[in-house]
């Protein structure tokens, strides 16, 4: 410790000074960990919440929706139609047709009434990377979980479907993810059970985002080009307007919790200066027996990063804590919490309060050391 004190007297003598001053010195401290708690605790909520949300909407960011424009002559897709969006879409994903209506679902555990689908691909659609769901489909029916649970269905049983029988070949699982379809409320037919020729939608189930913009506006451009003949919906308008949302809220919560900060160095730059008015005779002698004004700021300054480092460290350990025993006793997932990502968040808050405490120190340290020793020794 000696020989810590030696190499290092800046340090040594300020940790005397602050353990001379355990309260006024805890009180300036208690600040930074408030203003970093509050920092950490709302970047993080707040980043867990977005990525949480964006994970709930599943798939949404990657589809693509092609149907009949509103006014136009078309109620349904054709077969040139479906050919533009494969072109369209060629590398970028994958192209299902569909065919959808309404209809009422008979069984022995009674009726209900569910979204029917024609698809003779549904694990492209209703997969969710399970193997439950055929990636073909030529016979019966594939029904959803809700309609499963409410008719007590399983693979084997009979359904009436508008008059005709279908036997269950699989059961979709359970979506909990936000979808634009509704698979927990379908039934999903083979397409040629439909008497109509055409496409109710054409959906495009695209290998990024990215790729689905570039998709959406290459099929407008193909299809719409003379008159608006589709609707062209893309989901990821939808995802950027969320995270543009998240990305302001986190913005808001972090200006929020960096006022609590500054008011900490307000704290400290209190706690500073009458720690130095206090001083001022002590400070006087050290500068009238030699010792430099440069080591006199050296010291001050490192007493208010001491209080920034403490508080800090404080501060963003606690700030971790809670937001991680908050995920773990409501629905906020953990996995959100601990992405490695998340780290900048206490480390920057950590760096904010320590820069802070060196700020509010600065100003009093610069004049105590700089304030000539004969006043100094007078006051």
């Amino acid at each position: 410790m000696a020989e810590n004190g030696h190499r290092f007297p800046a340090l040594s003598l300020a940790t005397r000074n602050l353990s001379r001053q355990r309260l006024r010195a805890g009180l300036a401290a208690l600040g930074i960990v408030i203003g970093v708690f509050a920092v950490v605790t709302l970047g993080l909520l707040g980043n867990a919440l977005s990525v949480a949300a964006t994970e709930e909407l599943g798939g949404l960011g990657d589809q693509v929706i092609v149907s009949p424009a509103e006014g136009s002559d078309a109620e349904s897709l054709d077969a040139r139609d479906l050919a533009a969006v494969q072109r369209a879409a060629d590398g970028r994903g994958t192209v299902v047709p569909l065919k959808t209506t309404g209809g009422t679902v008979r069984a022995s555990g009674g009726r209900t009434v569910a979204q029917v689908y024609g698809t003779d691909s549904p694990q492209a659609l209703f997969g969710n990377g399970s193997g439950v769901v055929p990636a073909f489909h030529r016979q019966g029916a594939i029904v959803g979980a809700d309609v499963a649970e409410d008719l007590s269905l399983r693979p084997g049983s009979t359904i009436t479907v508008e008059g005709n029988e279908y036997r269950v070949v699989s059961v979709l699982p359970e979506v909990q993810s936000i979808s634009p379809l509704q698979p927990d409320s379908a039934v999903v037919l083979p397409p040629d059970e439909f008497a109509t020729s055409g496409y109710s939608q054409v959906v495009v189930r695209a290998d990024s985002a990215a790729d689905a913009r570039a998709v959406a506006d290459e099929v407008d451009r193909r299809l719409n080009a003379r008159q608006e003949r589709v609707s062209v919906f893309s989901l990821t308008s939808v995802l950027d307007r969320i995270t543009e949302f998240f990305d302001l809220l986190n913005g808001f919560l972090l200006a929020v919790a960096g006022v609590s900060l500054v008011v900490a160095g307000v704290s400290i730059f209190n706690v500073m200066l009458m720690t130095v008015s206090e001083r001022r005779g002590e400070i006087g002698v050290l500068r009238a027996v030699g010792i430099h004004r440069k080591q006199v700021l050296r010291t001050l300054l490192v007493e208010a990063t001491l209080l920034g480092v403490v508080g800090g460290a404080v501060g963003a350990v606690l700030g971790v804590v809670a937001v991680v025993v908050t995920a773990t006793q409501t629905e906020l997932p953990l996995w959100a919490v601990l992405l490695p990502g998340n780290a900048l968040v206490p480390l920057g808050a950590f760096a904010f309060g320590v820069l802070v405490a060196l700020v509010g120190g600065l100003y009093p340290a610069y004049r105590a050391a700089w304030e000539p020793p004969v006043e100094a020794l007078r006051g």
